[in-house]
């Protein structure tokens, strides 16, 4: 588990996001935007990784293949396909569903509902080096879910993907009005917890808010003005609980670790009962999975439960964002 922590804090985008500031009192450096639709192509890629093929096993000593599934065409000699080496490629098959007529795609992400004209950003699929990977067969992921929970826990980055992974998965349903929001609750970010069910095949997929992964605390007596709030980076989020006993747990963090949604909103990080108003957000972030990876290895079943982290991504938002 901490072998993949180590992994995680060596991506790219996580070190240059870590390199520009180390401290509440350092400058922070702006970065651009990359393109959306290499978030779009991730979006369908991770859903292949996971789903797709059967589930890409990442549970702690572990390797990284098909489980279930072979892949096709494979030319390297290792033995082993790197599904995470390789490049995007056009594919004019896709898209795979109509976000249009899904409705549980967001307004604001419904690109081709708000009037988006071009298509090309939709047609974008990932090709690993040495192999393929089976184009996504809803019928046989419905089968392969029947019975099960899936959830996702994160920020909006995972919000969206869960929202793309009902979409897919509706393609292959005959009857629309057996796939419903549990509690009959309209897509929002304000809502911790949705989940939806496909009760043709007795499964649900859900989502749980939760920005930071550990716990979000108000202002502990006798602190500096400036504190508001504090995250408490020993303790998991206090909803915790409710991931327990899924079969597929796959968490994100990491767009909400900048001073802007930190420092400058008055949030500092707490160890115990001690303030930690020096501390930098690279050290915290790495408390704070420490004690993601602890509670995995201590509460969830890796038997059952197939548990992946899902890393850095480009942000969603600006003209372009679109499910």
């Amino acid at each position: 588990m901490f072998e993949m922590m180590d992994s995680f804090k060596r991506t790219a985008s996580f070190n240059r996001r870590a390199s520009s500031f180390s401290s509440p009192r350092v400058h922070r450096r702006r970065w651009g935007r990359p393109p959306f639709l290499v978030f779009i192509g991730f979006l369908v890629f991770c859903f292949f990784k996971i789903i797709a093929s059967g589930f890409i096993n990442a549970s702690p000593g572990s390797n990284q293949g098909f489980d279930g599934y072979s892949i096709s065409n494979f030319n390297s000699s290792v033995g082993v396909c790197n599904v995470f080496e390789g490049n995007w490629v056009q594919d004019n098959s896709y898209p795979l569903y109509n976000a249009s007529e899904c409705p549980f795609v967001e307004q604001g992400f419904n690109c081709l509902g708000n009037g988006r004209m071009d298509r090309d950003y939709l047609k974008w699929r990932w090709k690993p080096q040495n192999c393929d990977i089976p184009r996504f067969n809803v019928q046989n992921v419905l089968e392969r879910l029947r019975g099960k929970r899936v959830v996702f826990v994160g920020d909006s980055m995972s919000r969206t993907q869960w929202e793309s992974l009902i979409c897919f998965l509706m393609t292959g349903v005959e009857d629309k009005k057996g796939v419903y929001e549990v509690n009959g609750n309209n897509i929002t970010k304000r809502i911790r917890f949705l989940g939806v069910r496909f009760s043709s095949f007795n499964f649900t997929v859900e989502f749980f808010r939760s920005v930071f992964l550990v716990q979000h605390g108000w202002v502990p007596k006798n602190v500096p003005k400036r504190v508001r709030s504090t995250l408490k980076l020993d303790k998991l989020d206090n909803i915790s609980r409710e991931w327990i006993n899924s079969d597929v747990l796959i968490f994100n963090t990491g767009q909400w670790w900048v001073p802007g949604k930190l420092f400058e909103t008055g949030c500092y990080f707490q160890v115990g009962g001690s303030l930690r108003l020096g501390m930098s957000i690279p050290t915290a972030f790495r408390i704070a999975l420490g004690t993601w990876a602890s509670w995995i290895e201590t509460t969830i079943d890796t038997r059952r439960t197939k548990v992946f982290f899902r890393t850095f991504e480009p942000s969603h938002w600006g003209y372009s964002s679109c499910i």
